[in-house]
């Protein structure tokens, strides 16, 4: 079974993803902020990671650009979900390694097309 590394802060938002990620079949790891992340992160290695932008501490876009920067973690697929919504935060994301840009709320067809893509299922 694969697994998503979940970094949500908001518990609604939180909720909604891993219903639509557990329904697919998924196994979801969660985290509120960019350091709860990161200690996830040094006991499993996803299969994807889906982050959202605005987060406590650490924006989103700086834990993509350090996520990609790892050699331990480069590899692993990064879907950004954030109401955060225009050209340039998308543009911000893509620069920074993100694998998938996709605004909030999300679409639950579109967000499991693109895990689906992006985890090879």
């Amino acid at each position: 079974m694969s697994t998503v590394l979940l970094i949500e802060d908001s518990l609604t938002e939180s909720e909604i993803l891993t219903r639509y990620l557990q329904q697919a079949g998924l196994s979801v790891i969660s985290a509120k902020s960019g350091e709860e992340a990161q200690d996830c992160l040094n006991w499993q290695k996803p299969d994807l990671i889906v982050l959202d932008v605005i987060l406590p501490g650490q924006s989103g876009f700086e834990l993509c650009r350090e996520f990609k920067a790892n050699q331990e973690t480069s590899k692993i697929p990064i879907v950004m979900c954030s109401t955060k919504n225009t050209d340039v935060d998308k543009m911000w994301g893509n620069m920074l390694g993100a694998d998938a840009y996709l605004p909030k709320p999300v679409n639950q067809q579109e967000f499991l097309q693109t895990i689906s893509r992006l985890i090879g299922r």
